[in-house]
């Protein structure tokens, strides 16, 4: 008697959505004839990290929805948001109604710096600024940018960094064409940062920013780049890495242009400031006035090590922006100093290493938030590839039906919504969009609840 591989993809972004597309083409065993996906978010939206973690002004960059949106429409796979893994549901539910469980639920918390003065108020997370200005429904509608500070420090030099900086240096009205909401242009006209400064503790050949993100820093007629000369340095490690990496080449490439380029006098500027090892957020009556830095030298390698030489940056507000966490998850072991789930090669494993029946992870839940989209499709493919491996051994559910799962959610109270629901809202927030003056492509709708009424409204 043959029947449907019933999997829970917990996680609706990139991860997630690949890991599904690539199980929907995996050739199955006996007994099972089909299978049934279903993909399970907190968010009452899909598409995770791409709807809340790139900044509004990435249009090509959210390209990559429209090829996440063709996944999703396919008929074995089933979108279900507003659901809290952990809260609402547990791994023993889901085990009740799917052969596997494949946790793809990333990393959204900024990494923990340790240094004196990172707790003082004008010091921030770039995750939560970014949440923020995303108009995730889970943040606070307002931002707390003083009305002193001109001067800030971004500490990180990833594309999260990159964005974070590009957006403080930005006039409120520039961003106003693209899907920010109401409150995220309110907020932003009242910033007063003139001079961003972007540390980095090595060198130039070892940032981890695209040469895209990089470019992008002066395509606003408001922005100067400036690039300082001190700690621009390319030891033997750095021109091993450029000859390695033709994107690393490229960054190097655009930085040594801006090194070179005159400013022009616009109102912002952002400074990137290279060998600049942060030891410490100043403070004054509990407010963050300054960074200490220690100049760095790159020892050969590629690698730096302190002078003992320090410097004090005058700054009124401390953004970190030096990775992400993930959270750890409910019936899951966890490693706590690198942030992910303990697996082999995407089959989740016990504290004593054996593999736990029926448990996966892809994504940056099971490498860490490191590297982009194509690490994230071979993740995907390796985990996949497990869980096929695997399929004849798994645990048959008890109640092996969408259905099944749909009334369990119903007889809980959760509100959840679907693929069907988030075209609505998605129309919604386009119509938002058309209606504006400039004819934005979309404006976000950002509470919880009205997105689940939008969503659920029939």
């Amino acid at each position: 008697m043959t029947r449907q591989l019933r999997v829970a993809v917990v996680g609706a972004g990139p991860a997630g959505i690949y890991a599904s597309d690539i199980l929907t083409k995996a050739e199955l065993p006996e007994p099972f004839d089909s299978v049934s996906i279903d993909i399970i978010d907190r968010d009452p939206t899909p598409f995770g990290l791409i709807r809340y973690g790139v900044a509004p002004d990435h249009p090509r960059i959210k390209e990559i929805i429209k090829a996440l949106h063709r996944v999703m429409g396919h008929e074995d796979i089933n979108f279900l948001g507003n659901i809290e893994y952990g809260a609402d549901l547990k791994l023993e539910d889901l085990q009740q109604f799917y052969d596997a469980v494949v946790f793809a639920t990333g990393a959204r918390r900024d990494r923990a710096l340790t240094i004196p003065g990172i707790d003082l108020e004008g010091s921030f997370g770039g995750a939560d600024f970014v949440a923020w200005y995303d108009g995730h429904p889970d943040v606070s509608r307002e931002w707390d940018f003083a009305p002193h500070a001109e001067s800030v420090a971004v500490l990180g030099v990833g594309n999260v960094g990159l964005d974070v900086a590009r957006v403080l240096a930005k006039t409120a009205d520039e961003l106003l064409v693209t899907e920010i909401p109401d409150n995220v242009h309110a907020g932003l006209s009242r910033n007063v940062t003139k001079d961003v400064h972007v540390f980095a503790r090595r060198g130039p050949a070892q940032v981890k920013f695209t040469p895209m993100e990089l470019r992008e820093l002066s395509h606003s007629p408001t922005i100067d780049v400036i690039v300082h000369p001190e700690g621009f340095e390319l030891d033997e490690g750095s021109m091993d890495a450029i000859r390695a990496s033709k994107s690393q080449k490229l960054v190097v490439d655009v930085l040594q242009n801006y090194l070179a380029k005159e400013p022009t006098g616009a109102p912002h500027r952002i400074h990137i400031h290279f060998c600049q090892n942060p030891v410490e957020v100043l403070g004054e009556d509990g407010k963050v006035v300054g960074l200490r830095t220690e100049v760095t030298e790159l020892d050969g390698t590629g690698n730096a090590r302190g002078t003992g030489e320090h410097i004090d940056w005058p700054v009124q507000a401390v953004y970190r922006a030096i990775g992400y966490y993930s959270d750890t998850l409910s019936g899951l072991p966890f490693d706590q100093v690198h942030g992910v789930v303990p697996n082999d090669g995407g089959r989740v494993l016990e504290v004593d290493g054996s593999p736990l029946p029926g448990a996966y992870v892809t994504g940056w839940i099971k490498r860490g938030p490191v590297g982009l989209i194509g690490h994230t499709k071979s993740d995907a493919a390796e985990t996949i590839r497990l869980l096929m491996e695997d399929v004849d051994q798994l645990v048959a559910p008890s109640e092996p039906t969408h259905q099944a799962f749909l009334d369990h959610l119903d007889s809980l109270g959760v509100e959840y919504t679907t693929w069907a629901g988030w075209e609505q809202l998605n129309e919604h927030e386009r119509s938002l969009g058309e209606a504006h003056d400039l004819e934005r492509e979309r404006v976000k709708v950002v509470a919880r609840e009205d997105m689940v009424s939008i969503s659920r409204s029939r």
